[in-house]
């Protein structure tokens, strides 16, 4: 019996080990062009990963993310917006739609992606990854709705979630961004 715990001890380990290896780097995802995104190139940067939408009451945040985007996106920072249509369908449009959007209304400069699901049956991998403990390796963390962002480190790493209603330009973000 011994000799049959011994050898599954060390396979369990790789298991968990390798749950816990995965990390941002290992995602491809699709612009809001439809063009291949691969996160990987984000590497030695922080980032910070919105799920958005046009049609809610927390739209606005918006701004304050393309005012964080313009102070810090030069200092090895970058948003990526995820439109998502999964909160009481506050995100209807196209990608082009959604592009238009952005652009005219908040002037956004920072990568926005395709539209994806982030949470349910059909949630996006890297929303899963996001979300599930068992994926990142640090907490789960349940999108709750529009807006809700997740704080990534320079080595691909969860870090943290913040609440939706949390503004993009709150103290505890900006001192997470100026941290070295």
């Amino acid at each position: 019996m011994k000799k049959i715990v011994s050898l599954f001890i060390p396979l369990i380990i790789s298991f968990a080990m390798v749950a816990q290896n995965s990390n941002f780097y290992d995602f491809i995802v699709k612009d809001i062009n439809g063009d291949d995104f691969n996160l990987s190139e984000l590497k030695g940067k922080k980032v910070m990963i919105v799920n958005v939408a046009s049609k809610c009451g927390l739209t606005p945040q918006y701004e304050q993310l393309e005012e964080l985007y313009r102070k810090y996106g030069d200092k090895d920072f970058v948003i990526i917006g995820f439109p998502a249509n999964d909160f009481l369908e506050q995100e209807p449009g196209t990608d082009e739609e959604i592009k238009e959007f952005c652009t005219l209304n908040y002037g956004v400069t920072f990568p926005v992606m395709s539209k994806i699901s982030v949470i349910g049956k059909d949630i996006h991998p890297l929303y899963k990854w996001l979300t599930q403990k068992s994926e990142n390796g640090k907490e789960n963390a349940e999108v709750k709705w529009n807006f809700q962002k997740f704080l990534i480190d320079e080595n691909g790493n969860w870090v943290k979630s913040i609440p939706p209603r949390t503004s993009p330009t709150d103290e505890e973000i900006i001192m997470w961004i100026e941290e070295r």
